[in-house]
């Protein structure tokens, strides 16, 4: 991102805090390949332990650094002021002084939890001083912040995303019987660092066979005739995109797991069909389920009334998972799902997971046949004004297309 997105949302935390108020947003313990989210989206700033206080009513500058780099810090990341992380006892209590509202990320670094405390109480002490009145939670304004992309932050999602497709047509295309699970992990990483992605968003899963209902991955012989489940994330200048696809390890999926990959890719296409502004954050998920319901009734793997079965959620047997969450800089993104316990509305520039699955355990009252399919479809969704792009539409899903792709060299 470029500097003077920084200071855009700078300018923006500034306005929503307004004057009397101050927020101190800490990245404790943080290291050089994972900065804190919150505190990389307010100040770009990438090394670990460091502070960044906003003082809007400050007019020396209302943005300060606290790190231990201080050199030429104003112009690289538009700080006021850089100060050494040492001298945060001696600067930040007389700050304190200056505000009525104090906005801080309570709970994320208990350490630094008591420094605030006692440094108000050490201003409780003395005779003149003043002390903010209110302590209001930093992280709930900054990651409604964040629910919000912006077109650069749309793009270099829309970039990650044609990275991650291209990792993922590698390990499809590598994939055959006999080769351990995690050689189609390191298709996928290879693809991924070779391509300025340092290192993937979160564990690869690679899941074959009976690895898939287990969620055991990774180091397991692939067999033939199964299927092989891969969930993957990457991270690209600190935002995240995510695909999860299942296909035949032999490169033809048999009769029965076609029945059911095609029950999943129905249940994600009516999810993926009802993203669009105004409607609610449950729906996809609802429709993803009642899919789910309607096609194991007609297979015989949940038996009951539909209507029964969708009060008593039975679909959860074989898929425990919500359909969807945010999606940004964290694959698990940020951002309210409910406000004031009603399903948020969606809108255009959220981005969001679109998932669905069925796993299918070994269990007495299961045909044996249908023992040990698992499969999932996960891809990354942005809202538009118009309806929804899906960012990771360009990777093959349906069952007729992924055979294709694996057996056309």
């Amino acid at each position: 991102m470029e500097p003077s997105e920084f200071k855009h949302r700078r300018k923006k935390l500034i306005d929503i805090i307004g004057i009397g108020g101050m927020a101190i947003l800490p990245a404790i313990h943080a290291c050089h390949n994972y900065q804190d989210s919150n505190f990389y989206y307010v100040t770009g700033f990438q090394e670990p332990d460091a502070i960044a206080v906003i003082i809007p009513q400050r007019e020396q500058g209302q943005y300060l650094l606290f790190c231990h780099t201080t050199d030429d810090l104003h112009s690289s990341y538009g700080a006021d002021d850089v100060f050494s992380i040492t001298e945060i006892d001696e600067i930040i209590p007389g700050l304190l002084e200056t505000c009525q509202r104090l906005y801080y990320p309570i709970g994320y670094y208990p350490e630094f939890d008591n420094k605030i405390i006692n440094w108000i109480n050490q201003l409780r002490t003395q005779i003149y001083s003043s002390v903010p009145n209110q302590i209001l939670a930093l992280d709930h304004i900054l990651h409604e912040m964040r629910l919000y992309k912006n077109e650069a932050e749309v793009e270099t999602m829309r970039m990650a995303s044609q990275i991650l497709i291209q990792a993922y047509k590698r390990a499809i295309r590598f994939c055959r019987p006999n080769l351990y699970e995690y050689e189609l992990e390191a298709e996928i990483a290879h693809e991924l660092i070779r391509n300025g992605c340092s290192y993937p968003a979160y564990p690869i899963t690679v899941a074959g066979g009976e690895n898939a209902c287990k969620f055991n991955s990774n180091n397991k012989i692939l067999n033939d005739n199964e299927l092989v489940f891969v969930d993957a994330g990457v991270r690209l200048n600190h935002y995240t995109v995510a695909i999860g696809r299942t296909f035949p390890i032999n490169g033809c999926f048999t009769k029965l797991q076609k029945l059911i990959y095609e029950l999943v890719l129905k249940s994600q296409r009516a999810a993926i069909n009802k993203i669009y502004p105004n409607n609610n954050w449950i729906e996809p998920h609802q429709a993803a389920t009642e899919v789910i319901t309607k096609e194991l009734i007609q297979l015989g793997l949940l038996i009951g009334k539909y209507h029964n079965l969708i009060a008593e959620e039975a679909y959860k047997r074989f898929y425990t998972k919500q359909t969807c969450n945010w999606l940004g800089m964290d694959v698990h993104d940020c951002g309210d799902y409910k406000i004031n316990e009603v399903w948020r509305n969606l809108e255009p520039n959220m981005i969001m997971t679109v998932e669905s699955g069925i796993y299918i355990s070994p269990a007495e009252d299961i045909a044996e046949e249908w023992w040990n399919i698992g499969i999932c479809i996960k891809d990354s969704i942005l809202i538009t004004s118009a309806g929804h792009e899906v960012l990771t539409a360009d990777l093959p899903k349906a069952s007729a297309e992924i055979e294709n792709f694996m057996t056309v060299t």
